[in-house]
């Protein structure tokens, strides 16, 4: 079994806008069928990834709980 290079850095989440993953920059189909591309059709994938990538908004950060309560204080 040979190892399959992947852009994966585990923050698997959709941008709505562009369709690009925020973490890696490819689009859910490329995401599933990703283990039965060829080789070639991964790199030709993962070269135009940095250029997506660019396209992706900012994900906003979670609120944590303890920044909720300071908010809601200052408004409150």
């Amino acid at each position: 079994m040979s190892i399959i290079e992947s852009p994966c850095i585990l923050v698997c989440a959709i941008d709505m806008k562009t369709g690009f993953c925020f973490g890696c920059g490819r689009t859910r189909e490329e995401i599933g069928a990703w283990s039965i591309m060829s080789p070639e059709t991964r790199r030709r994938v993962m070269a135009g990834l940095p250029e997506r990538l660019e396209t992706v908004e900012r994900r906003p950060r979670r609120e944590t709980r303890r920044s909720r309560m300071a908010r809601e204080k200052q408004e409150g």
